[in-house]
């Protein structure tokens, strides 16, 4: 691996790993561009490190939340008082992701023998038309009855978490399209769905990732540590400032935009990768 490709898949790590484009998409497509196709277990555990390095920027613009949840902070959500549902707690989080990392566990080597260039394409195409179906439901025919992510019930908590499942089964799908179109069908605002889907991201990306460290960390070598932590440190940074800008361009950029993208790499994809 060289420096540049090492930062570059870094880079698209950060910019589509919590954002409903198919993050998996993005990492086979770029290096299929770059002449790059490389499925060493080396090159597994550096997605594996740069994932991390994501995953601690997304923990980050959440450290209050993630503070108050686990008691360890004094400030406290304020919560519309006419609302008729309480603060998000811990068990919203479990209900969350509990159903994906049992799908996970028990499935996993038939989730990896799943995997494949044409599973992801029909994943990315699939994935958009049910982002603009959850869009459309939304406006149309479902109650709102969760703005903000605080009001979300337990039933919806783990109706996310279900629909989180779709990803875990259908590689290339996204998580965080799922979840999020999934919150949307299930009553919640694009915004409390979103913010609920970026929150429950942190714990089970967390334990997806530790476990396939588990079988990986022995190829962080002298050899490779170096790249490595530039990966880390881009994926971060990157994944940061992506995550913070969609939070505030939220309104802006609906969820079929991401929908209508998506299509758009599909058809990168059949030129570039299928054919």
């Amino acid at each position: 691996m060289s420096l540049i490709v090492s930062i570059i898949l870094a880079i698209v790590e950060g910019l589509t790993e919590f954002i409903p484009v198919s993050s998996t998409g993005h990492m086979i497509l770029t290096a299929k561009l770059m002449g790059y196709d490389d499925q060493s277990p080396e090159m597994k555990t550096f997605e594996i490190v740069i994932q991390l390095g994501a995953i601690l920027a997304m923990a980050w613009v959440y450290r209050e939340r993630i503070l108050n949840l686990l008691g360890l902070s004094k400030k406290v959500t304020v919560v519309d008082r006419n609302a008729p549902k309480g603060r998000l707690n811990l068990i919203h989080i479990l209900l969350g992701i509990v159903p994906a990392l049992g799908v996970g566990f028990f499935f996993r080597d038939y989730i990896k023998s799943l995997f494949s260039s044409q599973t992801v394409l029909w994943a990315l195409v699939v994935g958009g038309i049910f982002m603009i179906f959850a869009e459309w439901f939304n406006k149309n025919k479902a109650t709102i009855t969760a703005p903000e992510m605080d009001q979300l019930t337990y039933k919806q908590a783990l109706l996310i978490g279900v629909y989180q499942c779709i990803s875990v089964l259908w590689p290339g799908f996204s998580r965080s399209g799922s979840t999020i179109a999934g919150g949307m069908l299930s009553g919640a605002s694009y915004k409390a769905a979103a913010d609920f889907s970026f929150l429950i991201a942190i714990p089970i990306m967390c334990a997806v990732s530790g476990y396939e460290m588990l079988d990986s960390y022995r190829y962080l070598t002298s050899d490779t540590i170096g790249y490595f932590l530039i990966g880390f440190v881009v994926a971060f940074v990157v994944a940061y400032v992506v995550v913070l800008a969609f939070l505030k361009l939220i309104q802006r950029v609906q969820l079929r935009h991401f929908a209508y993208y998506r299509f758009i790499l599909a058809a990168l994809f059949w030129i570039f990768i299928m054919r």
